[in-house]
C-alpha cells in the first residue's frame, strides 16, 4: 500500500526534514509557501512547490487552501510537521473527507489530547497523577475562586485548553495579576489555536520537565523510545533537550514510560507522539502528567540520534498502513540507547536582563554550521537568508551525540559545536547558549525549569569563547537591489533610520521594547493614563507583549498604528508626565453590547458611501445613458457573497485641489472597483472558479486612471500572476488622469500595471468587457485581452478627442473616435 505523493503542510527546517526522509522512501513531495515566504529554502527540497494566498502563519493555517493544493497536485497524503495544523482535529478530519491520509493520529485522538482538560481526565482514568487544577475550561470568575482556594503564596499556571509551544501560558502569583494574564492568554490562544478557552493548574515550583516518546499503530499496540529532559527553558520555550534524562532514577524512568504507554494504549494511539510530565526536583520519585503532544516534536532529533530510529520514516510507514511490528518498533525491537544526545535551539533573538525575548530580523550575511562525527544540524538557514518577524524565530537545531555514558562529554561536544557555529548579519542567541552549556551546573545537570531565570544575569554576561570558524573579511564587492526598480541603484546604501518625534520638554518617549507588530492601541492623544497603564500591545514570535506607561501622564502623540511592524527602539507614544491617579473600575457598569465604537462607525460610514445606494445622482446618470453601474456589473458577474474588494476606501490623489470630504463623496475607490470573486461556482470548484474582477467606474472622474487605482491594478495583476487567476476587466473610461496632485508624476505612470498586464498575456485568460467610451490607457488594457466583448454603444480609441484635437487632427465627438462599425470592420 504506502504513500506515493505527499503534501508537506509546513515550512522551514521541519519541511526539509520531512522531504529528505520521504525521498529516501521513494515518496514524491509537494511543498507550499506563503507570499512572504517565497524564498524559503524548503521550496528547493521538494519535487514541486505551490504558492499559498496570504502571508505569515495564516497562509499555513488555511485548511481548504492546503487541501486544494493536495488535490490539484495528486497527493495521497499530508504531513503537517509540527506547529500550525499538526494538532488540529478539524484538519485531520477534512483530510480524511477529501480522501487524503493525514500523517498523524486520527481526529478523535487529536481532539481528545488537544483538549488539555480532557487529557487530564484521561490521565486520571489511567491512574497517572496530575497537578491540582480545574477539570475543564473555566471563566475568569471561576479562575479567581480556584486561586483563592489555594494556600497563601501558591501560584498557578493559566493555560490554553488547546495550547502548546508556550503560547497562551502565564504564571499568576497574586489575584491582581490574574485579569491581565487571562486577557493575554485568551488573545494568544485564539490567535495561535483558534480556541480561547483556558484552565488553571497549580504551579509546582521546583520541577524537571521530562517527556516520553511513544509510537503506535492505532490497534492498541504502543511502544516507547525513551524519555527526553526539556528542563532548560526560557518563558516556557525549550532551549536544550537531552536524551536520556541525566540523573533520573531507573525506577522513575520506568514509571514514566509505563504511564505514557498506558495512556497511549487507552486511546489506541497511531503515529508518533509525546507524553509530558513534571518531575519534582525535591522529591524525585514524584511526578505528574501535564499534557500530550500528538505530533512530531521539534526535539524528536535527540531520540533519533540516540536510538537510530528515523521517526519521520516511522510516521510515513505507519500512515501507509504498516503495523508496529512491520516497522520494527515493537518494544522488544526498539534499540537499547547508549550514551547521550543533546539538542540546542539556535534562535534569531536576544534575551534582555528582565528575561524578555527580543526577536531579530535582517539578512544573514554569513552562515556556517558545525560538522564532524556525532554532530547534526537541522536548518533552513543559509547565507543571504532574510528572516521574517511573521514566523517562529528558530534558525537551526544543533544536535550532538556521544556514545559515552559520561554526560559531561556530550556537553563538551555541544559547546565545541556552538563555537564552530557562525551566523553574522542578524543577532542570535548563540552567545547566550555558549554561556549556558559552559555553566558548571550543566555538567552535573543540576537544573530545574527555573534554572535559566535564576541564573539569567550570569548567562547574559559578555564572556569570551573560542571562535572555531572563519572570520569575515572586510568589505564586500557588489550589491543586490530590487530588479523591478530601474532607479533602485540611486538609493542603494541609503538606509532607513528611526525618526525621532518632536516632544515637549520633559516629555517621555515610550519606545518599542523589541521588533514586532502592533496589534492593539488602547490610548488616544489627550488621554490621561496612570503609571503602569496599558498603552498598546505588540506581537512578536506569536506571543503578545503589553507596553505599559512608565509614568503617569498625558498622551501627547502616537507614532504607530495597529498593524505597523516596528523596530526595537522605535518611538511609539509621547507621554507628558503628570500626576494621574489610577481609578477603580465600577464593577456595576453595564456594557452595551450594541454600542458601535466611533472608529468602527466611521469605517462603516466610509464603506456605505462607496455603494450605489449612497450615490443616487451617479446612478441616475447611468440610467440616462441606458447603462449599468460598475458595481452592478461586478455583482452580477460574481457569485453572491464571494467578491472580496481590494482598496474600496481609497480616494483620488487630489488632496491639494479638493477637500477630503468631497473626495470621499465624489471619488469612491478612486474610480476602480477591484477584487477577487468566484464565477460559476456551481460548475467549478473553488480554486477553478476564482477570478480577478475589475471595473472602472465612469461616474468617478470619467473612469480615468489615477495614482491610487494604478496601485490597485499593480497589486491585483501581481496576484493574478502568482495565483494563476483569470482576469475580467470592465474598461469604460477616459485613460490617464492629469489632475492628480498627491504624487511626483503628472499622470501617476510610475506604476507597473502595464508591464504586469503584458506579462499576463499567455499566462492567464484575459477577458475585456466594454460599454461606452474607452480611450487611451483604458483602451490599451482592453486591446491586450484575449477576448473583447463590447456593446453597440462602445467607442474605443488609443487617443481620446482631446488628444486628437491637440495633435492637430481635427475636432471629433467622443462617439466618432472608434465606434463599433469601425471596430467590427477592422
Amino acid at each position: 500500500m504506502g504513500l506515493t505523493r505527499l503534501l508537506i503542510a509546513n515550512r522551514g527546517e521541519i519541511a526539509i526534514r520531512i522531504a529528505r526522509t520521504a525521498a529516501d522512501l521513494g515518496i514524491q513531495t509537494v511543498g507550499v509557501f506563503a507570499e512572504d515566504d517565497a524564498t524559503s529554502l524548503h521550496r528547493r527540497h521538494v519535487d514541486a512547490a505551490r504558492a499559498l494566498r496570504g502571508s505569515g502563519p495564516r497562509a499555513y493555517l488555511d485548511v481548504e487552501q492546503l487541501l486544494a493544493a493536495a488535490r490539484d497536485t495528486g497527493c495521497d497524503g499530508v504531513h503537517p510537521g509540527y506547529g500550525f495544523l499538526s494538532e488540529q482535529a478539524v484538519f485531520a478530519r477534512r483530510c480524511a473527507e477529501s480522501g487524503l491520509v493525514f500523517v498523524g493520529p486520527g481526529p478523535e485522538t487529536l481532539a481528545l489530547l488537544g483538549d488539555k482538560a480532557a487529557a487530564r481526565a484521561l490521565a486520571e482514568r489511567c491512574r497517572v497523577p496530575v497537578p491540582r487544577g480545574t477539570r475543564a475550561a473555566v471563566s475568569l470568575d471561576e479562575a479567581r475562586a480556584f486561586l483563592a482556594a489555594l494556600a497563601p503564596g501558591t501560584a498557578v499556571m493559566v493555560k490554553a485548553v488547546a495550547g502548546g509551544g508556550g503560547r497562551g501560558l502565564r504564571v499568576v502569583r497574586r489575584d491582581k495579576e490574574l485579569e491581565e494574564a487571562w486577557a493575554r492568554c485568551r488573545s494568544e490562544a485564539q490567535a495561535a489555536f483558534g480556541n480561547d478557552a483556558l484552565y488553571l493548574e497549580e504551579l509546582l515550583p521546583r520541577v524537571r520537565h521530562v517527556e516520553v516518546q511513544v509510537v503506535g499503530d492505532g490497534t492498541g499496540a504502543v511502544g516507547q523510545l525513551g524519555e527526553r529532559d526539556c528542563s532548560l527553558q526560557r518563558r516556557h520555550q525549550k532551549l536544550i533537550e537531552v536524551a536520556p534524562a541525566p540523573g533520573l532514577a531507573n525506577d522513575v524512568r520506568q514509571r514514566l514510560a509505563a504511564a505514557a504507554v498506558r495512556m497511549a494504549a487507552e486511546v489506541r494511539f497511531a503515529s508518533v507522539g509525546t507524553f509530558e510530565f513534571l518531575v519534582d526536583a525535591d522529591r524525585p520519585g514524584t511526578f505528574a502528567f501535564i499534557e500530550a503532544n500528538p505530533r512530531l516534536q521539534v526535539e524528536h532529533t535527540v531520540t533519533e540520534e540516540l536510538t537510530g530510529v528515523d521517526l519521520v520514516a516511522a510516521q510515513l510507514r505507519l500512515a501507509g498502513g504498516c503495523s508496529l511490528a512491520e516497522v520494527g518498533l515493537r518494544q522488544e525491537d526498539v534499540p537499547r540507547p547508549r550514551g547521550f544526545a543533546l539538542q540546542v535551539r539556535v534562535n534569531l533573538e536576544t534575551l534582555a536582563a528582565d528575561g524578555g525575548v527580543r526577536p531579530s530580523t535582517g539578512l544573514l550575511a554569513a552562515f556556517d554550521v558545525p560538522a564532524g562525527p556525532g554532530v547534526r544540524v537541522d536548518t533552513a538557514g543559509h547565507a543571504g537568508y532574510r528572516s521574517s518577524p511573521n514566523f517562529d524565530s528558530l534558525l537551526a537545531k544543533v544536535i550532538v551525540r556521544s556514545a559515552s555514558d559520561d554526560f559531561p562529554a556530550v556537553v563538551a561536544k555541544a559547546y565545541r559545536a556552538l563555537c564552530e557555529f557562525r551566523a553574522e548579519g542578524v543577532a542570535t542567541n548563540l552567545p547566550f547558549l555558549r554561556n549556558l552549556v559552559r555553566h558548571p551546573a550543566l555538567a552535573t545537570y543540576a537544573v530545574t525549569t527555573r534554572f535559566v531565570d535564576e541564573h539569567l544575569t550570569e548567562l547574559l554576561e559578555d564572556a569570551a569563547h573560542p571562535r572555531r570558524h572563519a572570520e569575515t573579511t572586510p568589505g564586500r564587492a557588489g550589491a543586490t537591489v530590487d530588479p523591478r526598480d530601474p532607479l533602485a541603484v540611486l538609493v542603494h546604501g541609503k538606509t532607513a533610520s528611526i525618526v525621532e518625534p518632536v516632544a515637549p520638554e520633559g516629555a517621555i518617549v515610550v519606545r518599542a521594547p523589541m521588533q514586532g507588530t502592533i496589534v492593539a492601541i488602547d490610548v488616544s492623544p489627550g488621554d490621561a493614563v496612570p503609571a503602569g497603564a496599558q498603552l498598546l500591545v505588540m506581537e512578536a514570535m506569536k506571543m503578545e507583549h503589553v507596553v505599559a506607561a512608565p509614568v503617569g501622564g498625558i498622551v501627547r502623540t502616537l507614532h504607530a498604528a495597529a498593524g505597523d511592524t516596528v523596530y526595537e527602539g522605535s518611538p511609539l507614544v509621547v507621554l507628558e508626565e503628570s500626576a494621574v491617579e489610577a481609578t477603580a473600575t465600577d464593577d456595576g457598569d453595564q456594557v452595551d453590547l450594541a454600542h458601535v465604537r466611533p472608529d468602527l462607525a466611521e469605517v462603516e460610514r466610509r464603506h456605505t458611501q462607496t455603494r450605489d445606494a449612497a450615490r443616487p445622482d451617479a446612478v441616475a446618470r447611468r440610467r440616462q445613458t441606458g447603462q449599468r453601474t460598475a458595481r452592478e456589473n461586478v455583482d452580477d458577474l460574481c457569485d453572491p457573497g464571494t467578491f472580496v474588494e481590494y482598496g474600496p476606501l481609497v480616494i483620488a490623489a487630489q488632496r491639494r485641489r479638493r477637500p477630503v470630504e468631497e473626495l470621499i463623496e465624489r471619488t469612491p475607490a478612486d474610480g476602480l472597483v477591484a477584487g477577487i470573486g468566484r464565477v460559476n461556482g456551481h460548475l467549478f470548484d473553488e480554486p477553478r472558479s476564482r477570478c480577478v474582477v475589475m471595473a472602472y467606474d465612469y461616474t468617478v472622474l470619467a473612469g480615468t486612471q489615477g495614482i491610487q487605482n494604478h496601485r490597485k491594478k499593480d497589486r491585483l495583476f501581481e496576484l493574478a500572476s502568482q495565483l494563476r487567476l483569470p482576469v475580467v476587466f470592465f474598461t469604460e473610461g477616459g485613460g490617464g488622469r492629469p489632475g492628480d496632485t498627491d504624487g511626483p508624476t503628472v499622470a501617476g505612470l510610475d506604476c507597473w500595471a502595464f508591464n504586469y498586464w503584458g506579462r499576463l498575456s499567455g499566462l492567464v485568460p484575459l477577458v475585456g468587457v466594454n460599454s461606452g467610451r474607452c480611450f487611451a490607457g483604458n483602451a490599451a488594457l482592453l486591446g491586450c485581452c484575449d477576448v473583447v466583448i463590447a456593446t453597440a454603444n462602445s467607442s474605443i480609441g488609443m487617443g481620446g478627442p482631446a488628444m486628437i484635437e491637440g495633435g492637430g487632427l481635427g475636432v471629433f465627438h467622443p462617439d466618432e473616435v472608434g465606434p463599433m462599425p469601425v471596430q467590427v470592420s477592422n
